[in-house]
């Protein structure tokens, strides 16, 4: 992957983006020597080098001999527990590939929302289906998985009988405490363990990620191999290192009153990686009156919707560009006899040129409308070059959070819907 600043450079301070550098430069020893805040939730740092042998195989042989045997697999989980997994797996299927017949399972997901609907409408199509459950929570109460959870297994228990549904559960919890660790240890699940030292948001790299992302067909290998590269390149030996630069450049946007980042794609298998990428900023940043507004757009579709403000809204916007230079596939438009639509000045050009056009035409037009531009260009989209974006962010995000001045790993406001919501339903002690 490749970092680009040169777009930020008219709206930036040279001098002063010096000194954020040595700031971020410091900020990154700190993850290192876990002396900053949040040092407890440090563990993800290390993490790509310290994945053991023993468990990618564990994880390989669990997904293969579930696969076996579902048509779905749905995975339970919120925040950190799904997102990350969700946005791979979007990103490296065909955009169609639930309306297609593939040897891969369907990956569902639950338990991410408090939808009545939701939980009717998958309840029941799982009546057709060969399905199992991966279930991922730390505590095992939290309660929009749990619901969930509570419903989906009556529903595997009744289709299956109690023993043969045990088999078609996996855990991904605590290691020794908490209510879902305490019921895979009654019923015999198979379990994974989600460190002590990693935070939800930063979990796609353990059990929590991996293993639906190897459930639903993926090289994980290859993931944890982009994210041990990146982790290289953004250790404290490399000079100039773009997570150290990228976390600079946005807090020096920020300090300047650029206090809302859009990260945008321009390939709609992305999309749901912003969705991981606004709770990884969000939930870091967030907190103390402080933070830059994580936002996402997928172009050019958004272009005919929010176009118009990024282009002469409130000036308080810094865009974040992921380009990918190459397609998986290739389409050549033809020529028109009638030309009707006008287009046949485009004719003999692929899909992409016309989208890579695009991509300069709203960067040159944001710039000048006073939007400041970072961009970070990957190759391809496969295994390796998401496992790179992801390291890369998590390590920007901590730096970042850093030169912020705020605890980058904990969420105290997260608790806030919840005892209002505890209260209202009468949970005992609220």
């Amino acid at each position: 992957m490749k970092l680009e600043i040169q777009n930020t450079e008219n709206f930036i301070d040279k001098a002063k983006f010096v000194e954020y550098k040595a700031n971020a430069s410091k900020a990154n020893k700190f993850l290192y020597q876990k002396n900053g805040l949040g040092n407890d939730f440090l563990g993800w740092v290390n993490l790509p080098n310290k994945i053991s042998e023993e468990l990618i195989s564990d994880i390989e042989q669990t997904a293969e001999s579930i696969r076996k045997k579902i048509e779905v697999m749905v995975t339970v989980g919120i925040g950190g527990s799904y997102l990350g997994a969700k946005a791979v797996i979007e990103a490296l299927s065909d955009n169609f590939s639930t309306l297609k017949n593939e040897t891969n399972p369907k990956m569902l997901f639950a338990g991410n929302n408090l939808s009545e609907d939701y939980l009717f409408e998958l309840s029941d199509l799982l009546k057709t289906k060969d399905w199992a459950i991966t279930v991922i929570s730390k505590s095992g109460t939290t309660t929009e998985p749990a619901v969930a959870f509570r419903i989906l297994k009556a529903e595997l228990e009744k289709k299956y009988g109690e023993k043969e549904a045990s088999n078609r559960i996996i855990a991904v919890t605590d290691k020794e405490k908490g209510a879902l660790k305490q019921l895979a240890n009654q019923e015999a699940y198979k379990t994974f363990i989600i460190p002590d030292d990693v935070g939800g948001r930063y979990s796609v790299l353990t059990p929590v990620g991996l293993l639906p992302i190897a459930i639903a067909g993926f090289d994980i290998r290859k993931l944890i191999q982009g994210a041990i590269d990146t982790a290289k390149n953004t250790s404290v030996e490399k000079n100039e290192n773009d997570a150290e630069i990228y976390a600079a450049v946005r807090n020096l946007l920020y300090d300047n009153g650029f206090t809302n980042e859009i990260l945008v794609n321009y390939n709609p298998k992305l999309s749901f990686f912003a969705e991981w990428w606004k709770q990884l900023y969000g939930e870091s940043e967030g907190k103390e009156g402080k933070g830059i507004f994580p936002a996402s757009v997928s172009f050019t579709t958004d272009l005919h919707s929010m176009g118009q403000y990024i282009q002469d809204g409130k000036r308080n916007l810094f865009e974040t560009v992921i380009s990918v230079e190459k397609t998986k596939y290739n389409i050549i438009l033809e020529k028109d006899k009638t030309n009707l639509d006008k287009l046949n000045y485009l004719a003999g050009k692929n899909i992409e040129e016309i989208n890579k056009s695009a991509e300069l035409g709203t960067l040159n037009a944001h710039l000048e409308g006073g939007v400041p531009n970072i961009r970070i260009t990957i190759p391809e989209i496969n295994e390796y070059n998401i496992g790179e974006l992801i390291y890369f962010f998590e390590k920007a995000c901590g730096i970042s959070g850093y030169i912020l001045g705020v605890n980058p790993f904990d969420q105290p406001g997260v608790e806030a819907y919840k005892r209002n919501m505890f209260q209202i339903l009468g949970k005992p002690g609220y």
